[in-house]
């Protein structure tokens, strides 16, 4: 490994003109010695483009993550800026490389069984002797929330904030506000209908929010339940139902509308439409899906998979 002094200038204009830490300038001297290390006889102040993109793809083998690897290059940038404005280096080998990105993970996701089991037992619950009419009405509140949100795959605000109108309509779609003001329409399915129309027949037989605009109508500020409140009441239900309260969320119920679309053949588009996505890159984290789905037709239907 070859000395070089311009790593010890460098750390020591970050103690004496920035004022950094021990911890810190500790971090960037091991992120120069491992540099260094990879570099061998070539001098870390001496590299070239090329040796910081090999020594990049060197990390990525040693199994480092994107965000390890994006602080190394950090590192090197904030050195290689050091030597060019110091006059050492006439250019700075970083300043066109990109940093390594994040994998962006995939939405946890329920199973079709899953989300049967979570639906059926919130039926049950409007079904049950309840103590008061206020946790019958909450019992059908949350089962029609469900109902609602796996049928449309609506985002928590916009499922929450529905009027009541909504369920006065006999019709297979309807019209939501999403992000940004953009109107698209979004389906609903018959039992998701059916279960509206019932919440809001409890509501009147109790004689309670006759005169609220909304289909699921709180006392509280914004005069309607909030994403909080129905969050936690799905952990509830997950809990009865035997799932366990981590895997779900009112999100992962919108991931497992789009998820279930695609394992049966819908566009990727269409998911997009429906989910009020601008840019068809968010809906591409579920490709995941779809690759899948691919992988079981070639193994299902070619006549030389199985060999």
């Amino acid at each position: 490994m070859a000395t070089d002094y311009a790593c010890e200038s460098f750390l020591e204009m970050l103690a004496a003109e920035r004022g950094a830490a021990q911890n810190t300038l500790d971090s960037y001297r091991r992120d120069l010695d491992d540099f260094a290390e990879f570099l061998g006889k070539t001098a870390p102040s001496k590299a070239s483009q090329t040796d910081i993109s090999r020594y990049l793809g060197d990390l990525t083998d040693r199994g480092f993550a994107a965000t390890s690897q994006a602080r190394r290059l950090s590192a090197l940038r904030q050195f290689f800026k050091f030597l060019y404005a110091e006059g050492q280096r006439g250019d700075d080998p970083t300043r066109t490389l990109s940093s390594p990105k994040k994998r962006q993970s995939l939405p946890k996701v329920l199973s079709l069984e899953e989300v049967d089991l979570l639906i059926g037992t919130a039926e049950t619950q409007t079904h049950l002797e309840h103590p008061s009419d206020a946790a019958r009405l909450r019992a059908h509140r949350t089962y029609t929330l469900l109902e609602v949100l796996y049928a449309s795959g609506l985002r928590v605000s916009e499922l929450v904030a529905l009027p009541v109108s909504a369920a006065r309509k006999d019709a297979r779609l309807i019209e939501i506000r999403g992000k940004g003001g953009k109107d698209r329409l979004v389906p609903l399915s018959h039992p998701a209908q059916t279960a509206m129309k019932a919440y809001v027949a409890e509501r009147t037989a109790a004689g309670v929010y006759a005169s609220s605009p909304w289909l699921f109508p709180s006392h509280g500020e914004s005069g309607h339940f909030t994403r909080q409140a129905f969050a936690r009441d799905l952990k509830d239900l997950a809990i009865q139902a035997g799932i366990d309260p981590a895997k779900v969320s009112p999100h992962v119920l919108r991931h497992a509308f789009a998820s279930h679309l695609l394992q049966n053949g819908a566009d990727l588009r269409v998911v997009q439409q429906l989910l009020g996505h601008a840019d068809i890159s968010t809906t591409q984290i579920y490709t995941h899906v779809l690759d899948e789905r691919l992988r079981e037709l070639v193994e299902n239907a070619h006549p030389l998979a199985k060999g």
